[in-house]
């Protein structure tokens, strides 16, 4: 009877699996655990076979570099070993059984909120009991760490890479901290940074925080996936996944390095709408384009919905999301689906509060209306404001911005613009193709005849953009 038990709860976890993922499954058991086809099946009858931590391990050191940093792999051996089998007594010492693996794939990859907890509880810590907000704050550093360590071993990183994206250690602790802020303890309350890390924890504080912050299923899936890898090119991969990192355009060859890092893009890209979440395209980079507002104008305006990213020189790292194209003029433009956001010293996205409806705002070469970039709060006291005498702007937003409650972004509230960098996100507009492909020479064919008939050579040709290029994949 403790057979069948144990056999009908394997097989339910397994029935998650469609034919071909049970096939992956197998065949990566088989080669943890030193077996692998005809001989290797012979051989399972004579010998149950098992995984040690010692064949995970060789298993990643098997490569030049490992799929997964050691710290993530140790985190995965603990959570299968505390997958306890029904009819046997917990624990088959160091080794992992057939069973343990192939639940601990269903729990994590398949499984509803209460079955991911328990794994993730135990890879947090081996020990039972309350957990201590460092051990949660360690976990979820070591988590992203590994997601952007295996995205970047298997060439996942759709353009990016580590070369031309800021440091991402910064950007991990960065990350873990925002998540951790939605950390709710027994009593409803927060606790955050010094504070939180001497707090003990109970589980149903992180299953609540499991269950609430959708990105640690999402990670972990794609370091399962992706560091084992197994399930990792099936179709049943969640749009979140798909779209964990937007494909980068416009920097190859550039020689700059982005004042985003990995981490940053990912957070940032998961709070745009849905159908802008898969591509980035580098509109303009003050470190290419040169310190010119006029200059920016001519890179930004009618290119479609844009993230806006400026660094002080304090370092501060902040910006906005633009949800329509920029157009000059005297008005607020946009709509609710604007944000500003914060990535450093804090990573933190501030959206519509209901307040106004200021959103985003351009002019240039007015002399009755203010002259610059915009975003939130009001003329004069905006959330973020580039002026146009380019390199000055001002973060106004005390006690908080009224678009959209956010606080001062900038170290100062007026500051001294160092570096800045605009992205479109999505696909390009219709409308704004149409109008790309133009000059306004190409508007006007007697002008186009007139200067050839003279001689003249066309001097807009040399300021058209080139086209895009499609550019391959890391």
């Amino acid at each position: 009877k403790m057979g069948n038990a144990e056999s009908s709860a394997y097989q339910s976890h397994l029935s998650r699996f469609l034919p071909e993922e049970q096939a992956e499954i197998d065949a990566v058991f088989d080669t943890l655990s030193g077996s692998s086809g005809s001989a290797g099946a012979k051989h399972a009858k004579a010998t149950k076979r098992t995984v040690t931590l010692a064949a995970l391990k060789a298993r990643q050191s098997a490569h030049t570099r490992e799929p997964l940093p050691e710290p993530m792999t140790l985190r995965l051996y603990h959570g299968m070993k505390s997958i306890e089998l029904p009819g046997k007594s917990s624990g088959l010492g160091e080794h992992i059984a057939k069973e343990q693996f192939v639940v601990f794939m269903s729990n994590l990859l398949k499984g509803n909120a209460d079955e991911k907890i328990n794994i993730i509880m135990r890879m947090i810590s081996k020990a039972e009991g309350p957990l201590k907000g460092k051990q949660i704050q360690e976990f979820t550093e070591d988590l992203i760490t590994s997601v952007v360590h295996v995205l970047n071993y298997r060439k996942e990183l759709k353009g990016w890479n580590l070369e031309n994206t800021r440091d991402s250690a910064s950007g991990v602790k960065a990350l873990a901290s925002q998540l951790l802020s939605e950390l709710k303890l027994a009593d409803g309350t927060k606790a955050v940074g010094a504070e939180l890390l001497q707090t003990s924890v109970p589980p149903s504080a992180i299953e609540d925080w499991v269950y609430r912050v959708p990105q640690i299923s999402v990670f972990l899936s794609v370091v399962i996936r992706q560091g084992l890898h197994v399930l990792h090119s099936l179709p049943d991969q969640t749009s979140d996944i798909v779209n964990l990192l937007p494909h980068c355009k416009g920097m190859k060859g550039r020689g700059v390095v982005s004042l985003f890092d990995i981490p940053s893009i990912m957070y940032i890209n998961s709070h745009l709408p849905a159908e802008m979440q898969h591509k980035w395209q580098l509109l303009f980079s003050s470190r290419i384009h040169g310190e010119s507002f006029s200059q920016l104008c001519c890179h930004i305006v009618n290119k479609g919905p844009c993230i806006v990213m400026l660094k002080d020189l304090d370092g501060h790292l902040f910006g906005g999301f633009a949800s329509h194209s920029w157009e000059v003029k005297p008005q607020f433009q946009g709509d609710n689906r604007c944000f500003l956001f914060s990535v450093c010293p804090c990573l933190a996205v501030y959206t519509y509060t209901g307040y106004n409806d200021h959103f985003m705002y351009l002019n240039h070469g007015q002399q009755t209306m203010p002259n610059g970039l915009g975003m939130g709060g009001q003329h004069g006291y905006f959330g973020l404001w580039i002026d146009s005498d380019y390199g000055k702007g001002h973060s106004r937003a005390k006690p908080r911005c009224t678009t959209y409650n956010s606080p001062q972004l900038s170290a100062k509230e007026d500051f001294t613009l160092d570096a800045m960098e605009v992205w479109a996100v999505g696909d390009v507009p219709e409308s704004v193709k149409a109008k790309a492909k133009k000059s306004i020479l190409d508007v006007d064919p007697e002008a186009q005849a007139l200067l050839e008939m003279a001689g003249k050579s066309r001097q807009s040709e040399g300021l058209r953009e080139p086209p895009e290029e499609e550019e391959e994949e890391e």
